[in-house]
């Protein structure tokens, strides 16, 4: 959840900004955009941190090189924020990120269905991360233009 309490605080900051007067976010689709990436780029730090030891246990047993996927996730999901502030390419990201969080889920069912921890609290619940992985889809949909 801290994630979507990060994306949505990023958005209204951004949109603060542009209604005081800088016009490059004053547009809910950037702002959108914006907050998507600072989201994607807080969760992408997990993958390098002390969280990374439950990421790696999120990974599906079948996946062989479970700490390999989660240094390449890590790396898609900054390269994706990155990817999301720049104008020509934010579509494409955009439709990357969508792509990504599709992959991802079966590692979110994984940590949910055995009863993970992540920071030592049980994994977020199927009934709680599913809507909110569609809001994300969702919202990167839009945010793409």
């Amino acid at each position: 959840m801290i994630p979507l309490f990060v994306m949505l605080a990023a958005i209204l900051v951004a949109r603060g900004v542009g209604a005081i007067g800088w016009q490059p976010l004053d547009d809910w689709q950037v702002a959108t955009r914006l907050g998507l990436a600072v989201m994607f780029a807080f969760t992408a730090a997990a993958h390098f941190n002390s969280m990374r030891a439950d990421l790696i246990r999120m990974v599906p047993p079948r996946l062989p090189y479970p700490a390999a996927l989660v240094t390449l996730t890590g790396f898609a999901e900054l390269a994706g924020a990155v990817g999301l502030l720049v104008p020509g390419v934010a579509r494409w990201a955009a439709y990357g990120m969508i792509g990504l969080l599709v992959v991802l889920f079966p590692a979110n069912i994984h940590a949910a269905r055995d009863g993970l921890t992540i920071r030592g609290r049980p994994a977020t619940p199927l009934a709680t991360r599913l809507p909110l992985q569609l809001l994300w889809i969702g919202l990167l949909w839009w945010a793409a233009g």
